[in-house]
C-alpha cells in the first residue's frame, strides 16, 4: 500500500480514520458498548473493556495525533482530566514551574489539589525564560505552558524552553489548545508532552467536553495510557464521534476565526474608550516576534480592557453585546465574551491574579466565524452605549 504524506487539511478529514469494514460507511460508526465478547479468556481483538479503549475513540486518538505530528493520541473526558493524568507522572517532593497567567482551573487543580499531596509548583512569567531558570532546581520535573496563555495572550518560547527541559532533564508540556494544531505544533519545536481542551477549537462546536494528551516518546504514552485506563478519565463514543465530526473542518474555521480576530483586535486598539488590548498579532505585542516564528497565525482569542479598568463598565459591556454572547469557553463557531476575574479566573486570588494582568476589568473574547461586521456593529454599540 502507497503511504501518502497528508498535509494538515487532508489529515483532518482522512488522518486515523477508516470506512466501516462491515458496511462501507464513510464516517466512524460509534461504538456504543461498554464491553466486548472474547474468543477465549484474554484473548480479544484488541478491545477488552470500553474504559481502556473503544474503536471510536482509537481513530479520534490517531487522528488528533496526526495534526500534531505525534506518534501517540490520548482522549480524555476533558482537559482538566488530560492535565490531571500529567500531574500524575510525579511524585510527593516533585516541583513543577507554571505560567503565572494560566487557566484559572489549571491554577485551582495544581495549589488547592496537588499541594496538599506534596508536589510543589512555582508560578512565573513563561515568557522571559531568564524567569524559569532561576525556578529550576534538583527537584523540578515539569514545566507547564500555555501559550499564547489565558488570558492576557503571553507567548512563550517553546523552543527555549525546551532547551532548559532538555538540559535540566525534565519534561515540558504545552497547553495548546488557543492556537490549535492548525497553528502550532510544539512537540516539533521540542515539547515531550502537548494537551488540548478539545472541547475548543478541536470540537469547534460548543457541543463537547474533551480532553488530549499528545507525546513521541513511547515510554511516556504508555505511563499515561497506563493512568488514564486506571484512573477512568474516558470520553465516551457519542462524544468522540462528535470530535472526529466536528475536527473535519478545523482548518477552515481556524481561518476565518484568525481573520475575524485580527479586525476586531484593530477596532478595538482604535476605539476612544478601549485601553489596552491583548493580541500576539500586533508588531508592538511584546510577543509578537516569537509568535510569528513558531506560529502560522495569531489566532482567534483577544482580550482588553477599557481606559479607565473600570470593573462596572466592562460587566455591563459584557452583559450588553448581542452576538458576543456572555458565556465561559472558546473556540466554537458563536463569538463568546468573558469577565476572567469572575469566570473563567475566579478562583485565583485576586492579587496574583491581578499582578499577572488579570485585573477586574479585564474582559476575554472568544471571536467566532460570524460576518465580521456585524461582529464590529455588536462592539461599537455595546461600547458607544457605556455611561
Amino acid at each position: 500500500m502507497t503511504i501518502i504524506k497528508m498535509r494538515f487539511a487532508t489529515k483532518t478529514i482522512h488522518a486515523g480514520v477508516h470506512p466501516d469494514p462491515v458496511t462501507g460507511a464513510i464516517m466512524t460508526p460509534i461504538y456504543q458498548t461498554s464491553t466486548y465478547v472474547q474468543e477465549a479468556p484474554g484473548q480479544h481483538k484488541g478491545y477488552a473493556y470500553a474504559r481502556g479503549k473503544n474503536p471510536t475513540r482509537t481513530q479520534l486518538e490517531a487522528n488528533l495525533a496526526a495534526l500534531e505530528n505525534a506518534a501517540y493520541g490520548l482522549c480524555f473526558s476533558s482537559g482538566m482530566g488530560a492535565i490531571d493524568a500529567v500531574i500524575k507522572l510525579l511524585q510527593p517532593g516533585d516541583e513543577v514551574i507554571a505560567g503565572d497567567d494560566l487557566y484559572g482551573g489549571s491554577y485551582r487543580m495544581f495549589t488547592q489539589i496537588y499541594e496538599r499531596l506534596g508536589i510543589r509548583f512555582h508560578f512565573t512569567d513563561l515568557s522571559d525564560v531568564s524567569h524559569v531558570a532561576a525556578q529550576v532546581n534538583e527537584r523540578t520535573r515539569l514545566i507547564w505552558a500555555e501559550t499564547p496563555t489565558n488570558p492576557t495572550l503571553r507567548i512563550v518560547d517553546i523552543v527555549a524552553l525546551a532547551q532548559l527541559a532538555r538540559g535540566g532533564g525534565f519534561l515540558l508540556a504545552v497547553d495548546n489548545t488557543f492556537a490549535s494544531p492548525y497553528l502550532q505544533n510544539p512537540l516539533d519545536l521540542g515539547a515531550d508532552i502537548v494537551m488540548h481542551s478539545v472541547t475548543k477549537y478541536l470540537s469547534g462546536h460548543s457541543d463537547v467536553v474533551m480532553g488530549a494528551l499528545m507525546v513521541n516518546q513511547e515510554e511516556l504514552y504508555a505511563r499515561l495510557a497506563f493512568i488514564l485506563n486506571s484512573c477512568g478519565a474516558n470520553p465516551g463514543p457519542m462524544d468522540s464521534f462528535l470530535v472526529l465530526r466536528g475536527v473535519k473542518t478545523l482548518h477552515l474555521r481556524m481561518k476565518a476565526h484568525c481573520e475575524n480576530a485580527a479586525a476586531v483586535a484593530q477596532f478595538l486598539r482604535e476605539h476612544p474608550a478601549v485601553g489596552l488590548v491583548y493580541y500576539p498579532g500586533f508588531k508592538d505585542h511584546p510577543g509578537h516576534e516569537v509568535a510569528a516564528r513558531q506560529m502560522r497565525g495569531f489566532g482567534g482569542m483577544l482580550s482588553f480592557t477599557l481606559g479607565n479598568d473600570d470593573e462596572q463598565a466592562a460587566r455591563q459591556l459584557a452583559s450588553s453585546l448581542k452576538v458576543f454572547s456572555l458565556a465561559e469557553s472558546l473556540g466554537g463557531v458563536e463569538s463568546l465574551v468573558g469577565h476572567p476575574a469572575s469566570m473563567t479566573h475566579a478562583s485565583i486570588p485576586r492579587d496574583r491574579r491581578v499582578a499577572a494582568g488579570v485585573v477586574d476589568g479585564l474582559l476575554r473574547l472568544s471571536v467566532g466565524v460570524e460576518d465580521v461586521e456585524d461582529l464590529l456593529d455588536d462592539l461599537r454599540a455595546g461600547l458607544d452605549g457605556l455611561g
